[in-house]
């Protein structure tokens, strides 16, 4: 199934960029071409399906790419693990070589489509219950923009810290309209609020239309859980425990399993299926992700059907050479690639010179259609093992669930299995898993944040965030915790203050 990505009125739209006021009036100037209002449009069963519809569409704003690279770079930039051969893309370059400033355009499209996801969010949670309609399927709607408002404000509350949480539709005369920023804590407790009570919802384990599922609920819920273990709540053991309980629960159900072979994850007939929890929703037929497609091949090499070829995002040579001697990850077309095929002669092979990557490469559009299906992952049922063994060692330490759902990802890398560490050990070891991973999936910055470290290509070992070197040079700082708030946003509304050393 594939999302339809418009929202339900100009309305609707107009409350979503609630930080966006003039937007707001240039369309409040136009003629109502729909005749639709808030007030008279929730009346039908279909009404709540599409304002909840609406919602998902926010998911696609921060991925893509082309020749100014794309939002969902930033996060990865921001790691010092990843390189790039665009010269244009500042926001790129700013960010890779931390010298961010709140200008940058990656963040103020966070920042914007994330808020207008849960304006939408909100106009539905709060509009569906007076529809007359079937009651368990208002309850699995309801459960749906639960679960999406609680996904983009645990973005926005990790990336930028201190953020306004808004819950109830915003009008133009609201005093919402300028909100003051919220504690994290605050913005944490709605999250786990909205996650819990989607929790109840009636909705599937699964769902191979992509919509949202039990399985991702319970599997966001224990990342929720985990990452207020560590910082900025450091909530400790209690939480760790809550982590290890809610990714248990996934595990258990046997709804998901990791796939045998990595090719399976950038094959368009695996998504939304097997290791695949939760993901972006793409189709070559109706929505394509060229944008991604022409941004994780090289600059100009000329071995795809794409006629753009940007080189916008590919992996440091150190970080690739971190991973142990004999991981499968490494290897040739399985997580990157060295080397492809001229589309002039695909019978040349010729060396790009560097690590691309290949765990989200399409390889029919490359070869022949120049237009791709594949879905961008969010939730990955790999994800969800770490973070069992991550949460169940830092409550008690190693455990024998704890080593054999790592040595389930590391059996398929083709590594020996980790037995008789200490926690510190296995801590660390897991870190490693969780970089090598997840890597360049929008995970590893946010364990940097959550955990305070950064991980040291060289000895494989962990620094303390503030204070470690990337490989070519700059240092991280205190400020690169959060991201800074847009420039606009600040202008817009005198009650946000912007964040420390931007």
């Amino acid at each position: 199934m594939n999302l339809p990505i418009k929202t339900i009125s100009q309305l609707v739209i107009c409350g979503a960029l609630l930080f966006s006021t003039s937007a707001c009036k240039d369309f409040l100037e136009e003629p109502d071409k729909s005749n639709f209002t808030v007030d008279n449009y929730f009346t039908k069963p279909e009404h709540a399906e599409s304002s909840v519809n609406s919602i998902y569409a926010s998911l696609r704003d921060v991925t893509g790419g082309g020749f100014n690279g794309a939002p969902w770079m930033m996060l990865e930039f921001a790691t010092g693990l990843a390189n790039t051969e665009l010269g244009q893309a500042v926001n790129s370059i700013f960010v890779r070589n931390l010298v961010n400033n709140s200008d940058n355009t990656y963040g103020g499209t966070y920042w914007t489509s994330h808020y207008r996801g849960i304006a939408n969010a909100n106009l539905a949670i709060a509009k569906i219950p007076g529809i007359t309609m079937d009651e368990a399927k208002k309850n699995m709607h309801l459960g749906e923009a639960r679960f999406l408002r609680a996904y983009y404000y645990f973005n926005l509350v990790r990336i930028f810290g201190k953020i306004p949480l808004i819950t109830e539709p915003v009008e133009l005369n609201s005093p919402t309209l300028y909100p003051t920023p919220a504690t994290e804590e605050q913005v944490y407790t709605q999250i786990v609020e909205d996650l819990t009570v989607a929790e109840t919802s009636g909705l599937p384990y699964t769902d191979a239309t992509g919509r949202v599922t039990l399985g991702a609920i319970k599997s966001l819920l224990a990342d929720v859980y985990l990452t207020m273990a560590g910082y900025p709540l450091q909530k400790g053991a209690e939480y760790y425990q809550k982590a290890a309980a809610k990714a248990g629960e996934v595990i258990q159900s046997n709804q998901f399993s990791l796939f045998a072979s990595y090719d399976d994850l950038h094959k368009v007939a695996t998504k939304n299926r097997g290791e695949y929890i939760f993901m972006v929703q793409f189709s070559a037929t109706i929505v394509n992700s060229n944008g991604l497609q022409v941004s994780i091949i090289p600059y100009n090499q000329g071995i795809s059907a794409y006629s753009d070829e940007t080189g916008a995002i590919f992996a440091n040579k150190e970080f690739v050479e971190s991973y142990e001697p004999g991981d499968k990850r490494t290897e040739e077309k399985q997580f990157y690639y060295k080397t492809y095929t001229l589309s002039s002669d695909r019978s040349k092979t010729v060396d790009l010179g560097g690590y691309y990557l290949f765990k989200h490469f399409d390889t029919e559009a490359h070869l022949s259609t120049t237009s791709s299906g594949l879905n961008w992952p969010l939730i990955r049922y790999a994800e969800v093992l770490l973070n069992f063994a991550e949460s169940s060692n830092e409550a008690s330490g190693p455990t024998a669930e704890a080593y054999e759902v790592v040595n389930k990802i590391r059996r398929r890398a083709n590594l020996p299995e980790l037995a008789n560490l200490t926690q510190q050990q296995f801590r660390e070891a897991i870190w490693r898993e969780r970089w090598h991973e997840l890597s360049f999936e929008n995970k590893t910055w946010y364990d940097m944040k959550r955990l305070r470290k950064a991980f040291n290509v060289t000895t494989r070992g962990f620094d303390d965030f503030v204070g470690h070197q990337f490989s070519y040079g700059p240092v991280l700082k205190e400020r690169e915790l959060v991201f800074p708030i847009p420039t606009a946003e600040i202008r817009n509304n005198k009650n946000l203050i912007q964040n420390p050393g931007y």
